[in-house]
């Protein structure tokens, strides 16, 4: 297939994402962890040059339905950067990752793109994992959601001369993921303006200690949770945009949890080292917050996103 080829419609993959916290305190930028909610993409190829568009569940009162949808943008990207004409889209957004709240719906968004683009164009164009990782990073501005959205579990992406990279990890079986997700949104945008250019030489070594700390807490040791999940590099200066976010951490912290501001928040993550000290995170937020929470007893996904190809007809 050259780029004058588009795909016979007909054609249909299924693609499934995970949600992602990036950050996970101390590390900025880096660290992203692949967490057990999922919005999937049912994508069908038409005609060339039209495009259907339904969306269920998150957002779906507010997302466009036409070609500025993300989701439309990413196969879009991805068509291009390889040469090849997009066809003709049928989408069906079954979002369940809260938007805006600091738990990779826009990167869940792009990677499904992405992914969906790939699953069309398989037996005429392969994309490797380097690939799709740069694209995504490409659309998402960073790696660190992205990274663990593709390839799950716990993610070190970085970027050098080569582009983007990354490192996924195995997490410990006693960590249990908590999430705290506020009726409020935040924008990641606003978020980031908060921070300064520049930080003290000693809070950029503290954020380097404790980064390393964190991966082997995440990996071997979660009992040093607590310690490793600590930051002065950009929690503090966000705090001010959302006080009920910065509370809750702080109660949580000062009781003992491994709490943090997930992603840009408004979001909080706490990583408990078990079932139990879950429980009991989610009973002290109950108690010390007029603000109403959703607290979502969550897993690490072990798989990060999948494709799943249909037989052309097929339901």
């Amino acid at each position: 297939m050259n780029a004058a080829v588009v795909p016979a419609p007909g054609r249909r993959v299924l693609v499934r994402v995970p949600a992602t916290s990036a950050n996970l305190g101390p590390g900025f930028d880096t660290l992203g962890l692949a967490l057990s909610v999922y919005d999937e993409l049912d994508v069908t190829a038409l005609a060339e040059g039209e495009l259907e568009i339904e969306v269920t569940g998150e957002g779906a009162a507010d997302v466009p339905r036409d070609a500025s949808h993300l989701v439309v943008r990413a196969i879009a990207y991805t068509y291009e950067s390889v040469g090849r004409r997009m066809p003709g889209l049928r989408l069906h957004a079954r979002n369940v990752i809260p938007h805006g709240r600091g738990l990779g719906s826009s990167g869940a968004a792009v990677v499904s793109g992405i992914l969906a683009a790939r699953g069309l164009l398989e037996g005429d164009v392969e994309l490797g994992p380097e690939t799709l990782l740069r694209l995504a990073t490409e659309l998402e501005g960073h790696p660190d959601n992205v990274a663990p959205g593709l390839f799950g579990g716990l993610t070190i992406a970085w970027v050098d001369e080569g582009g983007p990279q990354h490192k996924k990890l195995l997490v410990h079986r006693g960590v249990s993921p908590l999430v705290f997700v506020p009726e409020f949104t935040m924008s990641t945008k606003v978020a980031r303006s908060l921070q300064p250019l520049q930080v003290p030489r000693e809070d950029a070594v503290f954020n380097v200690s404790r980064s390393a700390l964190l991966i082997a807490a995440l990996t071997q040791s979660p009992e040093l949770l607590q310690a490793a999940t600590e930051d002065k590099l950009h929690q503090n200066y966000r705090a001010s945009a959302m006080p009920e976010t910065d509370a809750l951490v702080r109660a949580l912290r000062a009781a003992g949890f491994a709490a943090v501001v997930s992603g840009a928040g408004p979001s909080v993550l706490v990583l408990a080292d078990g079932p139990g000290r879950r429980l009991e995170a989610a009973a002290l937020a109950e108690s010390v917050t007029d603000t109403p929470w959703e607290a979502l007893m969550l897993a690490v996904d072990f798989k990060g996103a999948t494709v799943r190809e249909y037989a052309e007809g097929s339901t």
